[in-house]
């Protein structure tokens, strides 16, 4: 028996398609935000993603992000609609045959050399703005809702976190850093604000799950839900990083494998210059969850002490 996930993504699909549904699937385990299906007819191989109502912003972004990264030669499945209705918000794709790259016999270092290689282009996308959310795809422009105090800007996100710094921060109370450590970490931020960062696009959930290999070995690169507007080349790499502090890939291999698609340097100065980045982002996530998502803020507190202990480690 079908369950309403499946019968709603028929419903959807077949309305757009104008065609009568032959059979259909909820795919479990690949997507861990949306739900998942894959809806057949008679003429046409399509995915049905869905969600809450409010994520249809999120889905018009992936729509942008897809169709940018095609015109720079990064493979992907192709947008057929984004829709809301009573229940969900919805994005139609195209079905991309293949073998997910958490099944595929392909070496998992081709995966993630190309992975590497897909990021360098996507930072040759034309973007405006810092941020994860699509403000103007006409302009291209992204923000970052700001926190209390901060204009939602760069330098006001930096800002927002070392004004946080205080005798006073949950994060002492946590036990993720002292109140002298806390003083070092504003040295480490103050200096980030002084650096003159490039930005660009980054996908922001660079993963085997999120790719397909053909028969032919061509990788398509899915999912660009997380995708934002932040300092690069630092921006992927440091999800890679907050990856392996979970315990996650890429390995170590995996990671060189990454670096030589992408062309970076791993000089010693750079790679601290990106933890330095990592931290701020893991402090800024876990002040999110103080208030915000109570429910998580254990999570975030292991990792904003093991990205403390990263750089302490790195100095």
């Amino acid at each position: 028996m079908k369950n309403s996930i499946v019968r709603q993504a028929e419903q959807i699909a077949s309305e757009f398609l104008l065609e009568q549904v032959k059979c259909s699937h909820h795919i479990v385990g690949k997507g861990f935000v949306n739900q998942v299906c894959l809806v057949e007819t008679a003429s046409h191989k399509v995915v049905v993603r869905m969600n809450d109502p409010d994520t249809y912003s999120t889905f018009v972004k992936e729509k942008w992000c897809i169709e940018q990264a095609a015109n720079v030669g990064i493979s992907g499945p192709e947008t057929l609609s984004v829709g809301v209705n009573a229940e969900h918000a919805y994005m139609i794709q195209t079905y991309v045959e293949g073998d997910n790259g958490l099944d595929t016999t392909v070496p998992t270092s081709v995966i993630w050399r190309k992975l590497g290689e897909y990021t360098q282009r996507m930072q040759s996308i034309t973007v405006a703005g810092f941020g994860r959310e699509m403000h103007d795809p006409v302009q291209n422009q992204f923000y970052s809702p700001p926190h209390a105090g901060s204009d939602g800007s760069w330098q006001g996100y930096v800002q927002y976190n070392i004004n946080s710094l205080t005798e006073q921060d949950p994060l002492i109370e946590l036990g993720v850093i002292t109140m002298k450590e806390s003083q070092l970490v504003r040295q480490w931020f103050e200096q980030l604000k002084l650096q003159n960062f490039r930005f660009g696009l980054c996908h922001g959930d660079l993963s085997l799950k999120n790719t397909i290999v053909s028969s032919t070995g061509e990788i398509t690169l899915l999912d660009w839900g997380n995708a934002e507007v932040t300092v690069v080349p630092y921006g992927d790499i440091i999800q890679l990083m907050q990856c392996q502090l979970r315990g996650e890939g890429p390995d170590k291999e995996e990671l060189k494998a990454f670096l030589e698609g992408y062309g970076t340097s791993t000089q010693e100065r750079e790679l601290n210059q990106a933890s330095h980045v990592l931290l701020l982002k893991a402090f800024d996530t876990l002040r999110w969850a103080i208030d915000r998502s109570p429910d998580q803020i254990e999570f975030y507190t292991d990792l904003a002490k093991q990205a403390f202990k990263q750089v302490k480690r790195g100095q």
